[in-house]
């Protein structure tokens, strides 16, 4: 702690417990007994965090600008942020600090004044949210149960997704997905009780956000979230193991999905990287096929649970990329499809302007688009990876072949080169050969002169 802040006057900082509070005496007296107002505030897990935040609160005194702590309670104010904030997020976005908020926040903090949030409560808010924080039940353990009693049914496929659905009360979505697993002889393991770190991390993340808005509404004059403890987010969890194909298991997936309706859009990923929310967004007067070229700017997400047409991740994620021969030509037979099924329909065709739909004319569920992924690698018996890791296939491929790394960056959206950088330089085995070897003999060279 410097000299400085020990010696500023008017404020005062005192240890109580295991935690800080401080006492800013106000300049202006009180009206009516003439005595200097004070203002208390505990909770700081140090003493430069009780420092920081008594001499922020004088000076925004000083600026007029004088913060009376909320009587509100943190349910009430969420209520109030996320109305307010609502407009200013994407829908999955806002959909997220939902949930977050009604599974987590609510049910533990929700009943606590907005005042009296801490860095100390946080704090043992996020070890209660890593150890034993899971709300969310079971579901793959009871589905796996009730298909291992049916499992001999229908020549061996077991339950079909829907009897599992309401068996077990969960989505078809996810009935589905389980099936596929079952049949695959993959067992699902037993879920912890508590959360994930990236779990927590996220939640954090909207508490910081709120809270900072609490202050910035002078609900607050200290935001807490600034130096609350987070959980460890070990290497694993920070990056899941991305698996990609060769060239060649890319080939022989693709020589599959070539027989598939999607055809062209199992080209398109398999050429450009594109997200699975923009293979479905994608809208069909944003390709030019005669220069080869494709706008991307529309994404199609999932909102707890439905499809809802968005404006893309972000804005490096609105682009216009060039297309190959292969990939233009794949695209040209596709639209001449729809051209027929449009015509056929006649004004039934819905209007969307989609340049993925079905042959009605209905647009793609992007889980639909997963599902029919997972049964083209399956038909190719090829290695399973995810249909995100395409778009890592792409890139790696990519970056092995020499292409510029900015280039890359431009064509899968990333917002700078150096994500890029991060997350695929270090696939490649061996490219550092020529400097290992210039240095080297530099070394030697000199040792031997």
């Amino acid at each position: 702690m410097s000299s400085a802040k020990r010696q500023h006057p008017g404020v005062s900082v005192t240890q109580r417990g295991k935690t800080w509070y401080y006492r800013l005496y106000l300049d202006d007296p009180h009206p009516l007994t003439g005595e200097k107002a004070r203002e208390n505030l505990g909770g700081f897990a140090t003493e430069d965090d009780a420092w920081d935040a008594a001499l922020a609160s004088q000076a925004a005194h000083r600026r007029g600008r004088s913060v009376k702590t909320s009587n509100r309670k943190v349910s009430e104010f969420f209520v109030e942020w996320l109305a307010t904030v609502k407009d200013s997020l994407k829908p999955s976005a806002y959909q997220n600090y939902v949930d977050y908020n009604g599974a987590y926040v609510a049910p533990i903090l929700g009943k606590r004044r907005l005042r009296d949030i801490t860095v100390p409560t946080l704090n043992t808010f996020y070890r209660h949210l890593l150890h034993e924080g899971r709300v969310k039940p079971d579901t793959n353990t009871p589905m796996y149960e009730y298909w291992l009693t049916r499992c001999d049914e229908r020549d061996g496929l077991g339950p079909t997704p829907q009897e599992i659905a309401t068996a077990c009360k969960t989505t078809i979505h996810a009935a589905r997905a389980a099936a596929a697993r079952y049949r695959r002889g993959r067992v699902p393991t037993p879920k912890s009780t508590g959360l994930a770190p990236k779990t927590v991390k996220n939640v954090h993340r909207m508490l910081h956000r709120a809270l900072k808005d609490a202050v910035a509404w002078d609900y607050l004059a200290f935001n807490p979230a600034e130096h609350a403890s987070l959980p460890r987010i070990g290497r694993a969890a920070k990056r899941r193991t991305q698996s990609v194909w060769t060239v060649d298991e890319l080939a022989k997936w693709l020589r599959v999905a070539l027989t598939d309706r999607f055809a062209g859009m199992w080209v398109l990923a398999a050429t450009t990287g594109m997200r699975r929310s923009e293979l479905a967004g994608t809208q069909r007067d944003m390709l030019d096929l005669a220069q080869g070229m494709l706008k991307i700017e529309d994404t199609r997400v999932v909102v707890d649970g439905k499809a809802v047409d968005s404006d893309g991740k972000s804005e490096s994620g609105w682009r216009a990329i060039s297309l190959d021969a292969l990939t233009v030509s794949a695209l040209r037979t596709h639209v001449a499809m729809l051209d027929e099924e449009r015509a056929a329909f006649g004004a039934d065709y819905p209007s969307h302007g989609k340049l993925m739909c079905f042959e009605d004319g209905r647009r793609l569920h992007p889980d639909t688009i997963t599902r029919r992924f997972n049964r083209l690698v399956d038909r190719a018996g090829v290695p399973r990876i995810r249909l995100h890791d395409v778009r890592h296939t792409y890139a790696t491929l990519a970056m092995d072949s020499g292409i510029d790394p900015k280039i890359v960056s431009d064509r899968v959206g990333h917002s700078n080169m150096g994500v890029t950088l991060q997350i695929y330089t270090h696939r490649s085995v061996g490219r550092d050969r020529d400097a290992a070897e210039q240095i080297g003999d530099l070394i030697q060279r000199t040792l031997d002169g």
